[in-house]
């Protein structure tokens, strides 16, 4: 019987009859590519991009008047034994001073001479100071300054300096985010070809998904650094991008070898083979490629510039990808033949031979194979198997109830010993509300007018009364563009309860009964907890719209592609049950601290504000891989005459290995994510490692089959509009199976 005749397929031909064209023509592109990228170079996100609300309007109003506010820091300064009035004490104040000014790189040097840069107890002072220069790359030119005060340091033995603000922490998360991604990296690339080493038994076979995966990620970067100067991207977009088109890179590879592997075992001969694989693990990975593309393209209803992003990098390595794995990878395939399978691993290669002399045994179809234990039960008792099934996942669910979400600042994302976070609470605890201030930016009519002049002084008499702020509120006039910031340190800790209130009472209350009063005047507040509040606030307001986006959207795709509303639904509640899954885990662990040890933290509270979102655009792409080839071999199946119960015994059997050795891939690369010191993206890696493990086993081998077995000949009802006829199925060995007249009989 011929291959079905789709896009997959055509492309597969023509890849393998013009071989030479498809792998150099994949090269140039590539290398042409990453070529322009590199030339162009990458435009990063600055920060007035990041923000929302209020918060981000005062960023774009500083940005509009050209009003680049310096990166601030703070030296802290303390002493068990000696007081701020001390010689020895001064004497390290004024050694700290002379050396900030000699590094040429410090600007705004204000010294504990007054009482609100000097601790209750007077064991503590702060130094002010504000870097010079660009504050977008204030972190990349800190360092000599860190360096003057660590020399400082070590020559006052009886004081301890520290810094902290904006520019230190920001290198502290990229000092820690680059060597984690370096090391995530290189990790992941050994992982990845272990496990394909073990799937295949053959060194070529292993290594040929692991140079596709690589090439398409080169390729993406290059891409990437092109369209960034239409979106701008955040600076960690690249190294989540590698990892995550290698794990669909390989996963898609993975597919189209295994079943190509499959067809030749079974006695086809390789051409055919090829053709066969192309038209249905082809087509497979196309589907499942536009599904996550669909997926991701819900971000883009966020209202969030960095999801944009992270939206258009992760497209792009997904499109080109898929673009390879049709292309080239066919091509490849037609040039190696049966050398695929050289560079056999002794004890694995041969496995693999006894199989596939096992498999080619008969007339071209597969030997009968024994049904594992799990499948058994499952075809014996799919009622209970799904009940347990789903009562599991929606046990690991329940935690997710109580999810507390919140952007983290810099002293949980960073572990605890991490020197930043240190000097930040110890700054807190003699200073609340020092290390993260909220901002008053107020453009007026005539910001010199008397009636400005006293609203401002009335400001700061309400604030210190109110109790809601510390004492050290500063206010810097810009004249010429009208514009006056009003530095406000806030009661608490700068992220909670106490820090929310009174950052609720500045904006509520003590802005508008004062500046907020004269005529033509624009007051908003801006700093780390108005951007935080602001930016959950808005990723609140998204959650409905792109939820329902691609939840549409991926029905749709689902129904146009089997022709069955039971099965697109199915696809959508099961993909729900796994997201719920890995919500629950993440809440478990990372807010209420259970088993946070065996990842390498603790609990902290909250989950990462932008967590939610971006775990279910992901899973509900890359979750479609296993389902869409899994339901297309039961539909293969279906369409040779097999009833739906044989169908789906054997969909489920023959898909089994390289479904788990696909989802061990994908575990694998997401897990690295969890050995980083970045709290952000542990909680990231985490999530969706669990769920791809839940995705690829439990919900695929166990819950799918289960609810196609209850639903019977109900998965393949359609309304009129879809019953087109459908193209003939591909060639392969029949499933063990009745007639289709039996499948009438049966019922199901």
């Amino acid at each position: 019987m011929a291959a079905k005749r789709n896009l997959a397929a055509a492309l597969g031909r023509w890849s393998a009859e013009h071989r030479k064209t498809a792998v150099f023509g994949w090269l140039v592109l590539v290398v042409l590519v990453m070529t322009l990228g590199s030339s162009a170079g990458q435009v990063n996100l600055t920060e007035a991009d990041y923000g929302t609300g209020d918060s981000g309007r005062a960023e774009r109003i500083l940005q509009d008047a050209g009003l680049t506010e310096p990166a601030g820091e703070l030296i802290y300064i303390r002493s068990d034994e000696l007081t701020t009035d001390s010689p020895a004490f001064t004497k390290a104040v004024a050694d700290t001073t002379d050396a900030l000014e000699a590094t040429g790189l410090v600007a705004r040097v204000r010294t504990p001479d007054t009482t609100q840069l000097v601790s209750a107890d007077k064991h503590a002072a702060l130094i002010q100071y504000d870097v010079k220069g660009d504050p977008d790359t204030a972190a990349d030119r800190v360092q000599p300054v860190i360096d003057a005060v660590e020399k400082t340091d070590a020559a006052h033995q009886d004081v301890t300096l520290g810094q902290y603000g904006a520019a230190t922490g920001l290198k502290a998360i990229n000092d820690s985010l680059g060597e984690d991604f370096v090391r995530a990296e290189y990790t992941a690339l050994p992982v990845s070809l272990g496990i394909l080493l073990a799937v295949f038994g053959a060194l070529v076979a292993a290594l040929l998904p692991i140079a596709l995966a690589v090439t398409a990620c080169v390729g993406a970067m290059g891409l990437l650094a092109l369209t960034s100067h239409v979106v701008p991207v955040d600076g960690m977009t690249n190294s989540m991008m590698f990892l995550m088109g290698l794990a669909v890179g390989v996963d898609y590879c993975l597919f189209y070898l295994r079943r190509q592997r499959e067809e030749r075992e079974a006695g086809r001969d390789h051409a055919t083979a090829l053709q066969i694989a192309a038209a249905t693990s082809g087509h497979s990975v196309l589907i499942s490629g536009l599904t996550v593309c669909v997926a991701m393209a819900g971000m883009f209803l966020s209202g969030l510039t960095v999801f944009e992003g992270f939206a258009i990098a992760t497209i792009e390595v997904v499109v080109i990808a898929v673009l390879g794995s049709m292309t080239v990878l066919p091509a490849l395939m037609a040039m190696l033949g049966d050398r695929i399978g050289a560079g056999r691993i002794p004890f694995l290669g041969r496995r693999r031979a006894r199989r596939a002399a096992a498999g080619s045994a008969g007339s071209g179809s597969v030997a009968p194979r024994r049904d594992s234990v799990l499948l058994r039960g499952v075809l014996a008792r799919p009622a209970v198997f799904a009940v347990l099934a789903v009562a599991f996942l929606l046990a690991l669910a329940a935690p997710a109830l109580g999810m507390k979400t919140e952007k983290l600042g810099t002293d949980k994302l960073l572990p605890k010993d991490n020197p930043t976070v240190v000097v930040s609470q110890q700054i807190e605890k003699d200073f609340p509300g020092s290390p993260a201030p909220a901002s008053v930016i107020v453009k007026a009519t005539d910001i010199d007018s008397p009636e400005m002049t006293r609203a401002i002084a009335d400001f700061r008499a309400r604030a210190v009364a109110s109790g809601q702020t510390g004492k050290a509120i500063d206010v810097t006039v810009h004249a010429k563009e009208n514009i006056a910031e009003l530095s406000v340190p806030l009661a608490g800790d700068g992220s909670d309860a106490t820090s929310k209130k009174a950052l609720t009472t500045l904006r509520e209350t003590l802005v508008p009964d004062t500046v907020g009063k004269v005529a033509g005047t624009t007051a908003l507040v801006r700093g780390d907890l108005a951007f935080s509040v602001d930016y959950n606030d808005q990723l609140k307001k998204s959650i409905v719209p792109v939820f329902a986006f691609v939840l549409g959207v991926t029905f749709l795709l689902m129904l146009f592609s089997f022709r069955s509303p039971v099965i697109a639904l199915t696809s959508i509640v099961l993909n729900l049950l796994s997201v719920g899954a890995a919500y629950g885990v993440m809440t478990a662990v990372f807010q209420h601290g259970w088993g946070a040890s065996l990842v390498g933290t603790e609990g902290i509270g909250a989950v990462e504000s932008w967590m939610p979102l971006f775990v279910f655009v992901v899973l509900f792409g890359l979750s479609m891989d296993y389902h869409v080839f899994v339901v297309s071999r039961i539909r293969e199946a279906y369409d040779r005459g097999a009833t739906t119960r044989d169908a789906i015994a054997h969909g489920i059997r023959t898909t089994a290995g390289v479904v788990t050795s696909a989802g061990l891939i994908m575990v694998a690369v997401f897990a690295v994510f969890g050995t980083l010191e970045m709290q952000d993206f542990k909680q990231l890696g985490v999530g969706l490692a669990v769920a791809v493990l839940l995705d690829a086993t439990l919900v695929r081998a166990v819950l799918l089959p289960s609810v196609m077995l209850l639903l019977g000949n109900a998965n393949w009802a359609a309304p009129k509009f879809l019953r087109t006829s459908r193209p003939a199925a591909p060639a392969g060995p029949t499933p063990a199976a009745p007639a289709a007249p039996a499948r009438a009989a049966a019922g199901r």
